[in-house]
């Protein structure tokens, strides 16, 4: 099998819910597979979320974080979902003041509906993740989450601490 120039490339960064999305619907392809490479330029501010893979019931996204990280508690209540720290680390918190340091090669399964946070660790390299999601119903929104009280929340938010992202000119991740 030779190599695909095109693996190379950088997976374009989605900045809204709609763009993740569609993005996941341009990359399934039943009854094909799915080649992809790890591979990003680092945030100098912010934070990516690139798709690098999507099928019905799963999708790959590979995330980075210069700094902050899901700042506010929420469960995603149609997906499974695992990060693989690849890169940096993090302090996962749960509902009730759990914490859980982890750091490169760590990784954090979350069940649907189960409520956390993350903050990147101040002081370290930019946290770098593989995100793989398992949608548990396909027919509904795999990118719904909610907030303690139940109520829908979009991770893309003021309230969620996003801000715009600036990425390093000479600084990649592969």
């Amino acid at each position: 099998m030779s190599t695909n120039p095109q693996s190379k490339r950088f997976a374009p960064i989605v900045h809204s819910a709609a763009e993740w999305r569609a993005e996941m619907a341009r990359l399934s392809r039943p009854g094909q597979p799915s080649f992809f490479h790890i591979r990003t330029q680092l945030p100098k501010e912010g934070r990516t979320n690139q798709v690098l893979g999507a099928s019905r019931y799963m999708n790959v996204v590979l995330k980075t974080y210069a700094s902050g990280g899901e700042n506010e508690i929420h469960a995603h209540s149609n997906e499974d979902h695992v990060f693989v720290i690849l890169q940096g680390s993090a302090m996962f918190h749960g509902p009730n003041g759990e914490t859980r340091e982890v750091g490169k090669n760590d990784c954090v399964l979350l069940p649907a509906k189960t409520f956390y946070w993350f903050q990147t660790k101040e002081d370290d390299e930019e946290l770098v993740m593989l995100r793989i999601g398992a949608h548990i119903d396909p027919d509904s929104d795999v990118l719904a989450r909610v907030d303690l009280e139940g109520k829908p929340f979009d991770g893309y938010s003021e309230k969620n601490k996003e801000v715009p992202v600036v990425l390093h000119e000479d600084r990649i991740f592969e």
